[in-house]
């Protein structure tokens, strides 16, 4: 299904997203009309900047709303100490960086711990903290997710190795990504073999059409709480062997084999050698990968959040099958 096309916007302040938001039911808006269609029943609606007012999306009866008011309130009970980056379009999407103070080098360069949360009212992109959704069923094996802040060029990477505890165990994997196999892809490490006793058991399976404010917010504290206590996972160390793997002659036409469309291709290869000349810097498959991330996450596209994500998580999978290659 073709969607509408729509490009990230960039906002600093709580206040640019944190706008009244609320259902409007058919029925109390069509009072003489009989409506059959009953599986979707509630339009979501908003109003930007005080403006007019705008219908994101059509929900079914039981359908919960998560206004990025009750996000943000539950950020700042947490968090004393951050910096907002927010990505978010006129379609009713957000991805919302929340930026600490703790940094991580990656050959030299300064990386921010951050969290990353996603959220939407038109329904596209679910709610998510660290790529972890709320229907998500982590156990006793999972680990907890991590994301990072590069300022460079502004990114929010998102730890896409987390679910692995060693090199090995990602690397075997990936052998089976690359013969198409990706449901094999697990949520943790095998049992008793790399990862914690426990980790992550207080965030439970709950239904988004189940929620109310206090269940969520309860839920959303669990899971700030858990990934803010998170160190540096093994997707850092992907970073750094990406940061040390040189572009070489055979790699000259490796954006073309990426899964992302051929427009995006073309801005993140000029996004690439912009930071070659910024960095004064050889092509590296760290670069390579961050323009890719870049051009995901400023470009006009008909893609939506969610999608961009799961093109980054490909593109970084891709990158790594072919460095350990």
């Amino acid at each position: 299904m073709t969607y509408i096309s729509a490009q990230p916007q960039l906002a600093n302040s709580w206040d640019d997203i944190c706008y009244p938001v609320n259902p409007v039911w058919l029925a109390d808006l069509l009072p003489e009309y009989d409506i059959m269609a009953t599986d979707r029943q509630q339009l979501i609606v908003g109003q930007p900047d005080g403006g007019r007012k705008t219908i994101f999306g059509i929900q079914s009866a039981d359908y919960s709303i998560i206004p990025n008011a009750a996000i943000r309130d539950v950020v700042n009970e947490l968090i004393d100490d951050y910096t907002l980056q927010i990505k978010h379009t006129t379609t009713g999407e957000f991805s919302i960086s929340i930026i600490l103070p703790e940094e991580l080098s990656i050959s030299g360069e300064k990386l921010h711990k951050s969290l990353i949360l996603t959220n939407s009212y038109n329904g596209k992109t679910p709610f998510s903290v660290q790529g972890q959704t709320l229907t998500s069923v982590p156990d006793e094996n999972t680990l907890p997710g991590s994301s990072m802040f590069r300022t460079v060029c502004q990114n929010g990477l998102v730890g896409w190795a987390d679910p692995f505890v060693k090199v090995s165990a990602y690397q075997q994997w990936l052998k089976q990504w690359s013969l198409g196999k990706e449901k094999a892809r697990t949520a943790k490490s095998p049992k008793g073999q790399n990862s914690p006793s426990k980790a992550g058991s207080e965030i439970r399976k709950i239904h988004h059409g189940k929620l109310t404010m206090d269940i969520f917010q309860q839920r959303l504290r669990d899971m700030l709480t858990y990934h803010i206590q998170s160190k540096p996972t093994l997707t850092a160390d992907i970073y750094e062997h990406f940061h040390n793997t040189v572009m070489k002659k055979a790699d000259e036409g490796l954006l073309k084999t990426l899964p992302i469309p051929v427009q995006l291709a073309k801005q993140a290869q000029e996004r690439l050698r912009l930071e070659e000349r910024i960095l004064s810097s050889a092509p590296s498959y760290w670069l390579l990968y961050n323009a890719v991330n870049y051009a995901l996450f400023t470009a006009r596209s008909s893609l939506t959040l969610n999608d961009r994500y799961r093109l980054d998580e490909r593109v970084f999978h891709h990158l790594a099958a072919r460095s350990f290659a």
